[in-house]
This record gives structure tokens, sequence and C-alpha cells, in this order.
């Protein structure tokens, strides 16, 4: 069950309300580049990061439900508004009740270290999947003006979903005793994950899934951008989780407005970019990352291509 009253708590309390200066915008770039499949192939290899559970790519199976905090209402709701809006365009699902539980929630802060410190102490599973805590200490650190965190689940072949953890209630077997007939042995695994699969090896019936989305970002550090180009980033990184934010991407895509060095960054959601989650949210969520990422290689091609 989600702790949305404690969340919406811890939200409000750790997020000090800015007087946002910048303008809306709703102009977004839209850059074909080119069109060759190698470089589609190599962007989406290079694009999104897989599961830890299952090496498969996520996506929203669970309409999508977001809230904005830390800024003017008027800003609020039109990031909010645009996530929804990109949702739809790409075949996300999207919840539209206006009272639904959110599920991805984007905070502006000025102090973003102290909120995912109480983050971390509060609620650590909303970090996403760490084995220890070193990696948890990792997890809860600020080093980028807009950053997310993403807590996946597993769903496996009869629909069962069980949120990604290095923690388990383990799994117990009986079988059968060789050594002395007519007689069973159980084998205990306290860390094993149990799903139902097919077994096939191109397709096994499991996939991940997105459960919670944060997404937090400092507004003194982002004064030289519009809201709309950071309504189009924060967009992105609520559909999608991405392999890298640091690095110059082959095509044309909102990502490499805040990494560093990128030749004329575009300051929308490119052409690219739209492909790219129209073949997420079309691939066959259960099969294999390889097969995965061909379908969006080839949905993204065929996007570019004006088909």
């Amino acid at each position: 069950m989600r702790t949305r009253s404690f969340l919406m708590i811890l939200l409000w309390t750790a997020v000090p309300c800015m007087g946002q200066t910048v303008a809306p915008s709703t102009e977004h770039v839209t850059v074909t580049g080119t069109k060759s499949r190698e470089v589609t192939d190599a962007f989406v290899q290079a694009f999104a990061a897989p599961s830890r559970m299952t090496g498969k790519l996520a996506r929203w199976d669970d309409g999508v439900c977001p809230i904005t905090v830390g800024l003017k209402p008027k800003f609020t709701e039109f990031i909010s508004q645009r996530i929804r809006d990109v949702g739809a365009q790409v075949g996300a699902p999207v919840n539209t009740r206006k009272s639904c539980p959110p599920n991805i929630e984007v905070v502006f802060t000025t102090v973003p270290q102290a909120f995912l410190d109480n983050l971390r102490k509060e609620h650590p599973e909303y970090l996403g999947y760490a084995d220890n805590g070193a990696q948890k200490a990792a997890l809860a650190t600020v080093t980028r003006p807009i950053q997310a965190w993403y807590t996946t689940q597993t769903k496996d072949l009869r629909g069962m979903s069980e949120v990604d953890s290095a923690r388990s209630g383990g799994v117990e077997i009986t079988i059968p005793d060789i050594d002395q007939p007519g007689r069973f042995m159980t084998m205990v695994m306290p860390h094993a994950h149990a799903h139902n699969a097919s077994g096939g090896r191109l397709d096994d019936g499991t996939h991940s899934a997105f459960y919670h989305v944060i997404i937090v970002a400092e507004p003194g550090k982002l004064l030289d951008y519009e809201i709309g180009s950071l309504a189009d980033y924060i967009a992105m990184l609520a559909l999608t989780q991405l392999g890298s934010l640091d690095t110059c991407q082959q095509l044309p895509s909102i990502v490499n407005m805040l990494a560093a060095g990128c030749a004329s960054p575009a300051t929308g959601l490119t052409d690219s970019d739209m492909g790219y989650l129209k073949g997420l949210y079309r691939m066959r969520a259960s099969a294999k990352l390889s097969l995965q990422q061909d379908e969006i290689s080839y949905t993204l091609q065929q996007s570019l291509e004006g088909k």
C-alpha cells in the first residue's frame, strides 16, 4: 500500500515553495537527424537502463498520476499536465482522475540533499534497488540539477507483482529425496524471489514495470531554462529510466540539454525522443532485452521516416 499521506507531508515539509521567475513556453524543438538503422540501434542501446531484477526495460503498466510541488501553482500544474500529455501521445497509460494517488512525484526544492536524506530515512524503498548500505548511500546522493529515482516491480506470467528489492521472503521447495525413496526433503533459499515464468528463451512471460518515480529539481541551478524545456525534460525522466544523463546522445534529444559539452542541445522533446518513447510503450514487455531494443529501434526508425 502506498504511504501517500506521509509522503506528501514529507514533500511539503522538505520543499520550500519557490517563486520561479522563468516564463512558461510551449516551444518544442523536433529535429530528425540521421535515420540509419545503425544509428538508431546505438541510440536505443545506450539510452535506457534495464531493471536489476529482470534485466528488461521498465515502463508504466499503471496509469501515470503525476504531482508537482515547490513552484507556483501555474507552473506545477503545467509540468504535471505535460507529463500526462506526453504519456498519452506515446501510448503510456494515463490516469485521468483528479483524485488519483500520485505515482510520479516531482519536487522542486532549494535543499535537494536534505530532502533525499529524509527520504532515505523514512522511505528508502523509493530510492530504488540496492544490495547493501553503500549502494543505498550512493543512491541517496544528489549529483544533478534534475535527478530521478525509480522503484520498479516485477510482474510474472500470472500477473502477480512484487516490488523489486534485495529483500525477499525466500523460497522453500519440497522435492523427493533420491537417497531415501518415499521421503522428501525441503530446500530453503532465503534470498530467492519466486515468479511464474514460461521458461522461453526469447520471452519468459515476466516483465518490469514502474511502481513509483521521484524526480527532484533544484530551481536555483535551472534559471537559464524555460519552464517548457524543464517540463519536457522531466516528462522524459518520468516515462523511462535512462542509462546516462551526462552523455551526449547520437541523435537529437532533450537529454542533451543538461549534459555538458553537447553541441546545439535541444530545448524540447525531439522526434528521436518521441519515437523512442513510442517504441518503449509498443514493445513486448516480457521479451528479452535485445528483442525489446530491436523493437524500439524499429519504431524509432519508422517514426523518424514519418511512417
